[in-house]
């Protein structure tokens, strides 16, 4: 690709002409020259190489609402992976999500833009610490949170994202389970059932961050404010909220929100683009955004997609001895995604 091609023409203009009306409210128009040309070769790419883009809700909004094929939560992404009929798949998010899409795609090329794009949770465990704590307590499942390596995943018995967590833990029929990493999930998790959690000391560095003194200083002068947090979050954000759930739920409940009379007013406690996202789908809400970023969800940016579909880099590859275990735990994870909820 050469600098002219990444020119901001009048022909560029106007064939990304109807993705800018899209995204209008989420990218300001001076900004647009600057990814306008990325967007048009990226779309062009993905034709000839038989390609889609997978990006999770975290992803900044040019890539989002621009070039993303497919959006959505961890477990939305597992699924739409498992479902496609392209041939490479580039996913715009972290490692443990590429791998995850390479479980279930054993045959299929799928790239990430940056190989940096790691994760503190999946970070914060190992397959030797999983080993360690069936030894510890031999018999008691192991529940995975599907921000975890491929190793983590082949040690486990199933993987569970933050929006199923609760109906996984309890359909496993256990009087306790070991649940890891995140453990302000687990919390969440042990609230809502009375299955016995075991515990991992995994954090989100995003999520962690929130307390609820923020929450309250956020409701003064606007106690009609509604305030929508991650299940990653510290008990005491969770205590402040009205709304506690996956990102898929947050867009739920945002959707549900009565605006026939005024604008609601909302602020999503989770990683800063997650805003900015549900922004260009509800122009009749207004968010307020305190701005917590992911600097892994980050690395991924327009120049970082072009160059990985005009390179076919960076592969992620995983270990036929370690996919075909892992791959029993996301599959039982997919399956109770599919399975309709009472």
């Amino acid at each position: 690709m050469t600098v002219s091609e990444l020119t901001y023409t009048r022909e560029i203009e106007e064939a990304t002409a109807p993705i800018f009306e899209r995204v209008a409210n989420v990218i300001p128009r001076v900004e647009w020259p600057l990814h306008a040309p990325y967007v048009a070769a990226i779309n062009r790419l993905k034709r000839e190489r038989n390609a889609v883009i997978l990006a999770h809700n975290y992803q900044v909004p040019e890539i989002y609402h621009t070039v993303a094929d497919i959006v959505g939560d961890s477990l939305a992404l597992a699924i739409e992976a498992a479902k496609t009929d392209a041939g490479v798949i580039v996913l715009c998010g972290v490692h443990f999500m590429a791998e995850t899409a390479k479980l279930v795609n054993p045959e299929k090329t799928v790239l990430v833009p940056d190989l940096r794009a790691g994760c503190s949770l999946a970070e914060s465990i190992t397959a030797a610490d999983v080993r360690l704590l069936r030894e510890r307590y031999p018999g008691v499942p192991v529940v995975t949170y599907v921000n975890t390596s491929a190793e983590v995943k082949a040690e486990s018995d199933v993987c569970v994202t933050s929006g199923n967590a609760v109906r996984i833990v309890e359909a496993l029929g256990a009087e306790r389970v070991i649940f890891l990493p995140d453990e302000y999930l687990a919390k969440y998790v042990a609230s809502k059932t009375s299955v016995e959690i075991i515990a991992w000391k995994g954090h989100c560095e995003v999520h962690e961050r929130f307390t609820g003194a923020d929450l309250r200083r956020l409701r003064v002068g606007d106690p009609t404010l509604r305030i929508i947090a991650h299940p990653e979050c510290p008990p005491d954000v969770l205590a402040e909220a009205d709304y506690v759930g996956s990102t898929h739920g947050m867009i739920d409940f945002v959707s549900s929100l009565d605006r026939r009379e005024t604008t609601p007013r909302v602020v999503l406690i989770t990683e800063c683009s997650m805003a900015d996202n549900v922004a260009g789908t509800f122009h009749d809400i207004e968010f307020v955004r305190p701005c917590n970023l992911c600097p892994h969800m980050k690395r991924n940016t327009l120049a970082k997609v072009l160059h990985s579909l005009e390179t076919m880099r960076y592969e992620v590859t995983v270990p036929p001895e370690i996919a075909q275990r892992a791959r029993v735990a996301v599959d039982r994870m997919i399956a109770y995604g599919r399975t309709p909820q009472a």
